[in-house]
């Protein structure tokens, strides 16, 4: 009992050979293995109570030799790995292909093979659950196009925190990162007609597209004017807000360019933020000062609040028309009903430095998230907070309410972006600064209750709802894309 030999197994056509096993009350031994072919050797394995040595591994087409690797309570010893062919690309990435896979496949079952004892399946079995990496472990989870799988049943980083919230997560589906290299991604907007997801890259100035169908991304739109907030009106239209020069515009048809406001009572703009749709057809955009700076547009003329002492050359770099700009207003949130007259809906004294805003399903509340203090600010700035307010039939708004102060464990995952899901879910962006593990994006139902958080590694600047069905959550984040299915659909526009 518990004395297992295997003398010799060989298989010609492979060529194949263990020349000898053996599983004696613990101990296991595994003399040699080789597989021809693939030029595989591993000389020896001995496992005594613990102890894991693995005397040599060779793959000769690749040139690896592992001399001897050791396992004692925990402690990994690594005598000699050498790798002299083994392509690295120029990033020092080692590249997913045949070769290493069939070299993990051969060893690592060879291995497991002679190591699973009975001793030690039953000792599996006792072992308590390990968890999935995720974004807070220790080493943290793998975001990347070949990372391993992470998602058993539910996502690790997706967080219910009210039961609620699980009838609003998908279960078996993961947080794809979809495509990394932005500088600072906003704007998120899907368009269901080309099936594609489109964003900003504001310092890069620059718009792209995410397809669909093959997860392509290309450049949209190059120069984009420092493009932060898009969306998509009734007739498939696109809308943005620029902000280098301090308007919003809609992209007609037929490729021209409509400028919906540009300016309010004869002052410019400060720097366009985000922009929704009502259902009356009404464009409605938030006016932060964001966009006065040099990483995101331009900034003020001298004199002006973002640049009072004329040290900055606005105009370096720009076209001719850019750089004679200067902050004339307060932070507020306009309405452009359909005659095009530009109306003050929200003042600063309401909602300061007003960012990201979205309506109910029904169109009778509309949220607008409060950030921090932009650049020529006077006054505190904005707190990260959300705020609520009753939209009337009139297009005005009435009984402002702090919606969420948005701390979570004391953090505050300050509010940049928002959509509302079909049943009135606030679902807002992240950013938690350098508070690991609280940037993504957080749930809300209609009376401010947190449900639940979704976590990624970035700090997450807008979001929105797409996919054929709508019921794919997408997040612009820092210099990524995430996206994630939910059980739920997206209310509204864009």
């Amino acid at each position: 009992m518990g004395w297992s030999v295997v003398r010799e197994i060989r298989v010609i056509c492979g060529l194949v050979v263990v020349r000898e096993i053996r599983v004696i009350r613990g101990l296991v031994i595994v003399r040699e293995i080789r597989v021809i072919r693939g030029l595989v050797v591993v000389r020896a394995i001995r496992e005594i109570r613990g102890l894991v040595v693995v005397r040599a591994i060779r793959v000769i087409r690749g040139l690896v030799f592992v001399r001897e690797i050791r396992v004692i309570r925990g402690l990994v010893i690594v005598r000699e790995i050498r790798g002299l062919r083994w392509p690295l690309t120029r990033g020092g990435h080692m590249p997913v292909h045949s070769s290493r896979r069939s070299f993990l496949a051969t060893v690592g079952a060879a291995a497991g093979a002679a190591l699973v004892t009975p001793r030690q399946i039953g000792a599996q079995a006792r072992q308590a659950p390990l968890s999935a990496p995720t974004v807070i472990s220790s080493p943290p989870r793998d975001f990347g196009p070949d990372a391993p799988p992470t998602t058993y049943f539910n996502d690790p980083d997706v967080l219910t925190l009210d039961p609620a919230f699980n009838g609003l997560v998908q279960p078996n589906t993961p947080i794809k990162r979809l495509w990394t290299g932005a500088l600072w991604a906003e704007g998120p907007a899907w368009n269901s007609q080309g099936r594609f997801l489109l964003w900003s890259d504001i310092p890069n100035n620059r718009q792209l597209r995410w397809m669909e169908d093959d997860g392509h991304v290309s450049v949209f739109r190059n120069p984009s004017n420092n493009s932060n907030g898009n969306t998509f009106d009734q007739q498939g239209r696109q809308l943005s807000c620029e902000h280098l020069t301090r308007r919003v515009v809609r992209h007609e048809h037929d490729g021209s360019i409509t400028i919906i406001a540009d300016s309010f009572e004869g002052k410019r703009l400060n720097s366009p933020n985000d922009v929704v749709v009502h259902r009356d057809g009404s464009i409605w955009f938030t006016d932060p000062p964001y966009g006065g700076q040099l990483y995101e547009g331009a900034p003020d003329m001298r004199g002006g609040a973002t640049n009072p002492e004329g040290r900055l050359n606005s105009k370096a770099g720009q076209p001719a028309e850019i750089g004679s700009f200067k902050r004339e207003l307060p932070t507020n949130v306009y309405r452009v009903d359909a005659s095009g007259r530009v109306q003050l809906v929200i003042a600063e004294d309401q909602v300061p430095d007003p960012n990201g805003l979205a309506f109910s399903p029904d169109f009778t509340r509309l949220y607008v998230a409060s950030t921090g203090k932009g650049p020529g600010d006077k006054g505190p700035g904005g707190k990260g907070e959300m705020y609520v307010f009753d939209v009337t039939a009139d297009g005005k708004v009435t009984n402002r309410k702090l919606f969420s102060s948005c701390l979570i464990d004391g953090v505050n995952c300050g509010p940049d972006g928002v959509r509302c899901d079909v049943d009135g879910n606030v679902w807002m962006s992240s950013n938690a600064g350098r508070a690991l593990g609280y940037s993504g994006a957080t749930v809300w139902n209609p009376d401010g209750k947190l449900l639940g958080r979704i976590r990624i590694p970035e700090v997450c600047g807008n979001l929105t709802f797409g996919g054929p069905k709508r019921n794919r959550l997408f997040m612009a984040a820092s210099q990524s894309i995430y996206a994630l299915y939910v059980a739920t659909q997206g209310a509204g526009l864009g």
